[in-house]
């Protein structure tokens, strides 16, 4: 099975493959995994980047553990995308001391993603924004807008042909809401949480609709903006936030909330299986 571990700035989103076999070629002609995604165990965590390479070992155990897996024998492969430099280090040290006789693949500059990247410098990608195109053209080919709604909210456009053609990256509502508590002193931290109105009736209830209706309006504005360069499209949500804000937006059409998983997924195929025949 492979485990596939999503580093963010914030929280890292581990999931579990099962060995479902493969049937027909995805939309870009290599093999895919059969199934419900094949995502067969999924866990989030808080990103902590100084964690040693035993400690991310122990976690791991220690997840799997909990749904009654054995972490060495479970596991025949791993697959890693990181925003955080630091922590692709230390995974990358945990791998080769406890799990050197896997096939290891660490998104970025010279992995195989089999998409065209059209970016100005295409090293300058996120290994996370690689991740989520792949799963997305996988998932639904043609034309497509990502927004991925976390510590920033980053929007990925992805053409018809399958090439990834840039986006467009905005602070997120954890970055906003920390610079609004830090800066008035009267305003506390508050559950994010739909409100009764767009009106709050309160501080509590005017921060909620701000932030929830606030950042619905800005994905819809940038996507708007986003089609009227790209033509139809499928706008796919995914991230920590996307259960949250995207119902309360015009344009997103899907919620994807293992997205860079599934694209991790493919992009470790495309480096370490053959295709089949």
């Amino acid at each position: 099975m492979l485990l596939a571990i999503d580093v963010g700035n914030t929280e890292t989103l581990i999931g579990l493959f099962g060995n479902a076999g493969f049937d027909a070629p995805d939309a870009m002609g290599f093999a895919r995994a059969s199934g419900e995604h094949g995502l067969a165990f999924h866990w989030r965590i808080s990103t902590i980047v100084d964690r040693t390479p035993d400690e991310h070992a122990m976690v791991l155990t220690q997840l799997l553990d909990l749904e009654g897996l054995d972490l060495r024998t479970a596991v025949t492969a791993m697959a890693i995308c990181s925003s955080a430099p630091s922590v692709t280090t230390q995974l990358r040290r945990m791998a080769k001391r406890w799990f050197s006789e896997l096939d290891l693949t660490v998104i970025g500059p010279g992995t195989k993603s089999g998409m065209p990247i059209l970016y100005d410098n295409p090293r300058e990608v996120g290994a996370d924004r690689i991740a989520d195109a792949v799963g997305a053209y996988d998932l639904y080919p043609g034309a497509s807008v990502i927004v991925d709604m976390g510590t920033a909210t980053v929007f990925d456009v992805i053409s018809a042909k399958g090439e990834y053609l840039g986006g467009a990256i905005a602070p997120g509502v954890a970055i906003s809401l920390e610079a609004l508590y830090s800066h008035a002193s009267a305003l506390r931290s508050v559950e994010l949480v739909r409100p009764r109105s767009v009106i709050g009736r309160s501080t509590v209830e005017s921060i909620q609709s701000g932030v929830l209706y606030g950042f619905a309006a800005q994905v819809d504005g940038v996507v708007e903006r986003i089609l009227e360069e790209l033509g139809e499209a499928t706008v796919i949500g995914t991230g920590g936030l996307a259960g949250l804000i995207a119902p309360n937006t015009k344009h997103v059409d899907i919620i994807e909330p293992w997205l860079t998983l599934h694209g991790l997924r493919i992009v470790h195929e495309r480096n370490h299986l053959r295709e089949t025949t």
